[in-house]
């Protein structure tokens, strides 16, 4: 029983170390993991550059993800975990940092252009609850700009159909086509999914003339190009050594009769290259692709490097789930005007939530097995566990014993004996040994008595109501004792099943209560 408490014990610390490093000690892992980046001169980074915390593809799972009803148990158990997964990264590894801007890169729902009002309107509740935008008014505000994605008003071929899903995006999340600057840098936001739309659609019409209307700008005031969709690639172009999935190629679906896209993985290669040409950005940022990609596009101007950022969620087909943070600078000053503009990037990788929850299950079917099997006496009483500890204690004794052990052919009395030149010796004295026992009766001294089997027709024949007798009683006592060793099978298969619910239900009882609480204090607002 004592060892069975001991174990008990000891898959309790082990439970709740694991459950503190899968809900806490994970997330921290990864801030500490991470740092914003520098570039030489510099060996931290400077205090006049901006900090901008990159966010790509949340989509915010709904009715639309698994083909679930909303009431459905599964779809809401789903929803629960995976936001409360991307609110502690953003809570315990991107903020952290104390980002001066935050920056989402589109795809912040999933059917965002399918979904009725009443759900969207559910749907954005979340999205600001994960990632705090709820509790902006209680603390410094830090700037947030959002892009449009495909999962949020579709592609052309939809929107130009159902143009009412702009006018939600817009209501809530401002202008399609926008530019902002951070320090002395300027970041130009693109609807990318009007771009290749329809020749004569309004939006596609309204995206490209603001994209001309943008000067090319000048060497102080580099240009930062922001568009979910990634830009035009050949096909099988190396991802470099973050990707962790196989390469998407070129693939574009056409509406009928001109009416726009229905789906697209990249800008087509006109639009692509037209865009590089008219703004000379130093630097390309895209999402919509769910997994790590950085490529290099040749352009007159010199190459241009796009950096694909990764879902930050790990419902959305990526086991290494990512967040960028970005640097540029330096900030508007009257002081740095002689400094150069850079921006510098670093990617950084949140917790592999995947792997922990199958650490939870493999946990758990291994302290089941160890609950059922663990000897009722500790490994002591396990054969081979006392052959091991007998060959080490003899090994021990081997090594470490200083006394040699007394041999009995030692024994004996000594006598002193004086040689020619007077030196005393001790000489052992000779002993007779007794004669051996002997199994021959021939070796038996004079007088004694052999017992002799008597001849065969000298024996009794048995009774044969005797014999019957006699096998009825042993037929009895036989099943006497396999009836007694039943029971005590069954008896000791109850015993260790009590206390294996027994040691469960203390397990649970001390980390069931340490669970809630982390779920509880991530998920409630501050």
């Amino acid at each position: 029983m004592q060892s069975a408490t001991r174990l008990t014990l000891l898959l309790c610390a082990a439970w709740a170390a694991t459950v503190l490093y899968g809900e806490m000690g994970a997330y921290w892992a990864s801030y500490l993991a991470c740092s914003w980046p520098s570039s030489p001169p510099y060996s931290s980074l400077p205090n006049n550059h901006v900090k901008i915390a990159v966010v790509a593809d949340p989509q915010l799972m709904d009715s639309t993800s698994l083909g679930l009803p909303s009431s459905s148990v599964a779809l809401q158990a789903a929803e629960f975990y995976t936001d409360l997964n991307m609110r502690r990264s953003f809570q315990s590894a991107i903020l952290p940092f104390k980002p001066d801007v935050v920056l989402f890169l589109g795809d912040h729902f999933d059917g965002g252009p399918y979904l009725s009002d009443e759900e969207w309107q559910e749907s954005l509740f979340r999205f600001k609850h994960i990632f705090s935008l709820n509790e902006q008014r209680s603390k410094p505000h830090v700037p947030i700009y959002y892009l449009s994605g495909n999962h949020d008003i579709g592609y052309s071929a939809f929107f130009s159909v159902h143009p009412e899903v702009l006018g939600r995006y817009e209501k809530e999340f401002g202008s399609r086509n926008y530019q902002f600057s951070a320090g002395k840098v300027d970041f130009v936001v693109i609807d990318a999914q009007t771009l290749d739309g329809a020749k004569k659609s309004k939006e596609r019409s309204s995206s490209w003339e603001f994209v001309k209307s943008l000067s090319p700008g000048n060497a102080s005031h580099p240009k930062v190009l922001l568009t979910h969709i990634p830009l035009y690639r050949p096909d099988n172009t190396p991802c470099g050594p973050y990707r962790s999935s196989p390469i998407i190629n070129q693939r574009v679906s056409y509406a009928a009769l001109d009416q726009g896209i229905t789906y697209q993985n990249y800008l087509t290669k006109e639009t692509s290259d037209l865009l590089l040409s008219l703004l000379k950005p130093v630097l390309v940022l895209s999402g919509h692709d769910h997994d790590q990609c950085t490529v290099v596009h040749s352009t007159p101007f010199g190459p241009v490097t796009e950096h694909t950022l990764g879902t930050i969620s790990w419902q959305q087909g990526n086991l290494y789930p990512s967040f960028m943070l970005l640097s540029a600078g330096p900030k508007l000053s009257p002081n740095s005007t002689d400094m150069k503009p850079e921006v510098v990037t670093n990617l950084c990788f949140l917790p592999k939530q995947t792997h922990i929850y199958i650490w939870y299950i493999c946990q758990f079917a291994l302290t089941i097995l160890l609950l059922v099997f663990w000897p009722t006496n500790g490994l002591g009483s396990l054969p081979c566990m006392n052959t091991f500890i007998g060959f080490m204690r003899s090994v021990g004794a081997e090594l470490f014993s200083r006394t040699k052990e007394k041999n009995d052919e030692d024994d004996g009395e000594y006598e002193m004996v004086f040689d020619a030149e007077g030196s005393m010796h001790l000489v052992k004295k000779a002993v007779a040994k007794a004669p051996s026992a002997s199994s021959d009766s021939r070796a038996i001294g004079r007088g004694s008595v052999v017992a002799r089997a008597a001849a065969g027709k000298h024996q009794l024949e048995p009774d044969s109501s005797i014999l019957v007798e006699m096998g009825s009683e042993m037929t009895s006592e036989d099943g006497a004792k396999l009836a007694r060793t039943s029971k005590s099978k069954v008896r000791k298969v109850l015993q260790r099943l009590f206390r294996v619910i027994q040691s469960i239900v203390v397990i649970a009882a001390l980390n069931v209560p340490l669970y809630m609480m982390l779920l509880f204090k991530d998920w409630i607002d501050h």
